[in-house]
């Protein structure tokens, strides 16, 4: 890093540390203690030792109990804070022993505890209690989706939008204007929402969802793949005993106005499209059995892309073009399985998951001239896609005796395979033809991990070991008819193979005045990836690494009511197989979409200023973050000579820079009123670079510096207006951001939604409206090598939703 970057870096911390130092933080968390008690002088166990946790200000009670019959003992809810031991037992001498608990570990083990004998009797008090805690770990941001009121019965994608620092782009996640996130589902990654990108987000309903956590520095205990963070969603799942569930029903309209009118000769954009989404939870838990069952099922119609574009180019020509896909999709999702604890140390949990995607999109895409009295082409299409998914898991738990001791194993298999078929024909003025192509590809994954926590007297180590081999062989076939515009020579096979053991441990300790958490990452990565011979460019290539991955999270509590957090991590974006995928993808006709075999892994420095505080009705979180990516990976549009076609193909461009400040305040202002507002402002900025895109013929492009201020804004207001109804107003605002090779515009949003509870509870009835103003456009700007063009996206924004829910 250059002398400049690294003073920029100093001066953004310590300004951030001085503006923090302003604000307050009041924190606790329940914690666990456990320990043994011994006789000092044979090292016996000492059963039915009374103890007595008590506040080491005034000596106030906090919580009690006694040792069973191994001397063992255990506290449960205790608060955090400055406390001391109080141990007695008839014939031994009472003992007083510090105890701080503090906010990083949710269990503690003190050890061993030594009594002395003494001829005094002391009598005996046995006393139990619990406290109440909030939890004040710095390390994720939790939101539970039925609190969600404006997004209730659509997609996770939808109802992510209007969550505290996270936008949506082009059909992705961004965390601080950074996609590069990696979604697991239950803590573990899958192929229904992608090993490598981000897939199925916006086809998986958010009625299966128990509530989504975003973790902006995620530990060594985590993949090293995702520099932006992690997004872990969480199915439903009951534990309480017997027989209960949850049935809803929900559906809805959108499109309800046309945006934008098609060009001529562009038959009808859908309109008034219907959405559907039954859901069934049930669960059953008796003795040492737990069975889960969640079932949904999402049918929509949708606007899925209607983007207006013109290109121009340096000899004076424009081309006007309109890109509008009518889409109908069906996705059918089961999770199911089983919890056994076969005794009170071991548990067994075994589970099923299968997703189905149905994917047929109507489309076609005309080219005029500058003014549209002469029409080029028409070119049609049907996308005819299924996508099927399935994940099996066991998972074993063992639990020592002391509590938060756990041995944790697991294995996962995940089959999931695309089966793709597009049909195109291609209207010239002088000539038609019909072509074709069809996809599958098989993707097998296989994982399998070891992870042991062991607490501590002032915090706990973690370790453990993951394994995963992942294959996926991949056939193309084109079938080009008469005058084809299609390339069908770049089709045949291409196999991605990839093998990834890594090892980590964490360390946590916690002080009356300082946290730390230190842990490290050691990954070994080994991709090939094979390409047919026939291939006309690309040859097979692959990488290798080992590479370590560190995190640190250190803390000073200047009082009881002040906190700061500094996070340092180091994390890779590994390029996934799409996007080294040979083959050219035919969904715009002129804008053709190639991968990159050669492309490697970007690597991400972070660091991170983080402050909370929190007060009986509200809190406040600030964050300053800074991102420093080497081989930045993304897509660069250029031409080739003789050529209007743009393709866009998979590039490192060299070195990009994310710095910014992220802020969330939520207060309760009265007992039917509530609100919080977050902002994140950042500045990207991506270095000069000059790249060699080979498909279809050698050519280089050179790109200047971009850099920009850019951001968003999200206001939500809650209102209780009786103990039954709850509705919620939402506006997200997207400032101008840059991209690769240009800008997109700002956007803006505003959502309502309101829910009300009937049958004694039971029962709930929701409606929402998303994009109430219709204001939700994507305006984008593309420089190339000898061309630019500017496109705005009148996709589907505007829906409304209403839905039943029944718990029993």
């Amino acid at each position: 890093m250059s002398t400049y970057k690294t003073l920029q870096l100093k001066v953004t911390l310590l300004a951030a540390f001085f503006l923090l130092n302003f604000i307050q933080i009041q924190a606790q968390t329940k914690v666990t203690v456990s320990g043994i008690v011994l006789n000092q002088t044979d090292q016996s166990a000492l059963p039915y030792v009374n103890i007595l946790l008590k506040t080491t200000k005034d000596s106030a009670f906090v919580s009690g109990t006694a040792t069973n019959d191994e001397g063992r003992f255990t506290l449960v809810d205790v608060p955090s804070g400055k406390h001391y031991l109080e141990l007695s037992f008839i014939g031994y001498r009472t003992k007083k022993q510090t105890l701080f608990i503090g906010t990083l570990s949710n269990y503690l083990d003190v050890g061993s505890i030594f009594l002395e004998e003494d001829s005094q009797t002391l009598n005996e008090v046995t006393v139990v209690a619990n406290q109440n805690a909030v939890d004040a770990k710095m390390d994720k941001k939790s939101f539970k989706l039925e609190d969600n009121v404006s997004q209730e019965g659509g997609s996770v994608l939808q109802a992510m939008q209007n969550l505290p620092g996270v936008t949506v782009q082009d059909g992705q996640v961004q965390l601080r204007g950074n996609n590069r996130v990696t979604v697991l589902i239950d803590g573990k990654q899958t192929a229904l929402t992608g090993f490598g990108n981000q897939e199925g987000l916006d086809n998986l309903p958010a009625s299966a969802i128990e509530r989504i956590d975003i973790i902006n520095n995620p530990s060594a205990k985590y993949d090293g793949n995702g520099s932006a963070g992690i997004i872990n969603i969480i199915y439903k799942k009951e534990s309480q005993n017997g027989f209960t569930g949850k049935a809803g029903l929900a559906g809805g309209l959108g499109a309800l106005w046309i945006k934008k009118e098609n060009l001529p000769t562009v038959s009808s954009q859908y309109q008034f499209t219907p959405k559907i989404n039954p859901s069934l939870s049930l669960n059953y838990h008796k003795n040492k059995i737990n069975f889960f069952f969640q079932g949904d099922y999402l049918y929509t119609e949708t606007l899925y892309k209607n983007e207006f574009v013109t290109r121009t180019y340096e000899d004076g020509t424009i081309i006007n073009q309109q890109l509008r896909r009518n889409r109908n999709t069906g996705f059918s999702t089961i999770k199911t399985g089983l919890d056994w604890n076969f005794n009170n140390n071991n548990m067994l949990t075994i589970s099923a998951l299968w997703g189905r995607e149905k994917i047929i999109d109507h489309g076609e895409q005309p080219f005029f001239n500058e003014d549209y009295s002469v029409r080029y082409r028409m070119w049609t299409f049907l996308e005819d896609e299924l996508k099927t998914t399935i994940a099996a898991t066991a998972n074993y738990l063992h639990k020592f005796k002391q509590p938060g001791h756990f041995l944790n194993a697991g294995f996962t298999y995940t089959f999931h395979r695309e089966d793709e078929q597009y049909f195109f024909e291609n209207n010239r003025n002088d000539f038609t033809s019909k072509d074709s192509f069809k996809l599958l590809s098989d993707e097998h994954v296989a994982d399998f991990n070891l992870d042991y926590t062991k607490p501590l007297k002032f915090g706990r180590v973690e370790a453990g070991f993951k394994f995963r081999h992942r294959s996926i062989p991949t056939n193309m076939h084109f079938f080009p008819g008469v005058n084809s515009p299609i390339d069908s020579a770049a089709g045949g096979w291409a196999n991605y193979n990839e093998i990834i053991p890594a090892v980590y441990g964490n360390y946590i300790i916690e002080g009356p005045k300082y946290e730390a958490e230190i842990g490290l990452r050691m990954e070994y990565v080994n991709l090939n990836y094979d390409v047919n011979p026939n291939h006309p460019t690309y040859k097979s290539d692959g990488y290798s690494y080992t590479q370590p991955f560190p995190s640190i999270r250190l803390a000073y509590k200047m009082n009881e009511m002040n906190k700061l957090s500094f996070f340092y991590n180091r994390r890779v974006d590994r390029p996934n197989e799409v996007d080294i995928r040979i083959f050219p993808k035919y969904d715009d006709a002129e804008i053709i979409k190639v991968g990159n075999p050669a492309l490697k892994p970007q690597f991400t420095n972070s660091v991170e200023l983080g402050y909370k505080t929190s007060w009986e009705n509200g809190y406040f979180y600030g964050a300053l973050f800074r991102r420093i990516v080497d081989g930045t990976i993304t897509r660069i549009a250029t031409t080739v000579p003789g050529s209007n076609l743009v393709y866009a193909i998979y590039q490192n461009a060299g070195l990009s820079y994310n710095t910014g400040v992220e802020m969330l305040y939520s207060q309760k202002a009265t007992d039917w009123f509530s609100y919080n507002v977050n902002a994140t402002i950042y500045y990207n900025q991506i270095d000069s670079f000059t790249v060699e895109n080979l498909y279809p013929m050698p050519h280089p492009f050179s790109m200047p510096r971009q850099q920009l201020y850019s951001g968003n804004a999200k206001l939500n207001l809650l209102f209780k207006l009786k103990k039954e109804v709850e509705m919620q107003v939402s506006a997200v605002y997207y400032a101008k951001d840059i991209i690769p090779q240009g800008e997109i515009g700002a956007r803006f949003t505003l959502d309502f939604g309101i829910k009300i509870s009937i049958q004694k509870g039971k029962g709930e009835l929701f409606a929402n409206a998303t994009d109430l103003l219709n204001t939700m456009i994507v305006l984008k700007e593309i420089i190339g090598n000898g061309f630019k063009y500017s496109s705005a996206d009148y996709y589907e924004t505007q829906v409304i939703r209403f839905g039943y829910r029944y718990k029993f």
